[in-house]
């Protein structure tokens, strides 16, 4: 079966028995994304922790081997991985590593966090015709600063706003995802959209609704969608009232990256989430 949606559809998994059951279940998947929360999660890592196995050479194999996995059951699709990052990273740390994970497989995607430093080694990544994947968005401003600081890609670049993180204090979520897509569609943008954090049928339905590029779930969301029906018209899902406080569309201009404001308190906290998970795995 192929995917009945123009909005290309990812699993959100460090593990690589939940892609072939997201394949099963959907009949299709397109790509997945990972990151080191859900990497941490892996069955055979938390186990070679349990035994105190991982050191950071170990951790990296392993990954390798997680995302080897996944490629082999989705060997057209795209796959992301991320580079470790915590607010002590360099954008030359990044930039290594990132150069590290793009030889893994071709077509792979970098993952980078949009900070600063994120966005400088995104900027030569790009230029050496390495993909990115930037994550942690929550703004429309760091949707902007990504655009511009990878304008001329040779690789290709995805900008990953957090929904549900954003519903979580209290904001519509996907009105990041709205704005964003108005926003690039007025650029001409070569960024593709990839909403993340779904946290539900409703996300991945508005995304699809919405005209979104890639929205990646986890595996309980491929489950619900399974039972509701794939090929059932997005538009019809019923949808709740929400109370959460709007996101409203702000008219930027192009500008140098470096002049858009993108420090953003969800950003700091997800990099230190996802450090910490990683850092975890030293522990047995």
């Amino acid at each position: 079966m192929k995917n009945p949606w123009s909005t290309k559809i990812f699993l959100d998994s460090g593990n690589p028995v939940e892609t072939k059951e997201a394949k099963e279940l959907l009949g299709f998947l397109d790509g997945q994304t990972t990151n080191p929360s859900l990497v941490a999660k892996n069955p055979n890592i938390e186990s070679l922790k349990s035994q105190g196995l991982l050191d950071d050479q170990k951790i990296w194999d392993e990954y390798k081997k997680v995302a080897w996995a996944i490629h082999e059951v989705l060997p057209n699709g795209s796959i992301s991985a991320e580079v470790f990052s915590d607010a002590n990273t360099t954008h030359d740390e990044m930039i290594t590593k990132g150069q590290e994970l793009a030889a893994w497989f071709p077509g792979i995607f970098v993952k980078l966090p949009i900070t600063h430093e994120g966005l400088i080694a995104a900027r030569q990544l790009v230029g050496e015709g390495i993909n990115v994947n930037m994550t942690l968005c929550f703004s429309q401003e760091q949707a902007a600063a990504v655009h511009e600081a990878t304008v001329g890609a040779t690789g290709q670049v995805y900008v990953s706003p957090f929904i549900g993180r954003l519903d979580d204090v209290g904001f519509h979520g996907m009105d990041l995802i709205r704005n964003i897509l108005m926003m690039y569609r007025a650029w001409g943008s070569h960024v593709q959209v990839l909403g993340a954090s779904i946290r539900g049928l409703e996300h991945l339905f508005e995304c699809i609704s919405a005209g979104t590029d890639i929205v990646t779930i986890p595996i309980s969301v491929a489950k619900l969608w399974a039972v509701y029906g794939i090929e059932k018209n997005p538009n019809e899902y019923p949808l709740e009232i929400s109370e959460k406080a709007p996101i409203k569309y702000i008219d930027i201009p192009k500008q140098d990256w470096v002049l858009y404001s993108i420090r953003h308190e969800l950003t700091d906290k997800g990099i230190e989430k996802f450090a910490s998970d990683w850092n975890s795995l030293f522990t047995a």
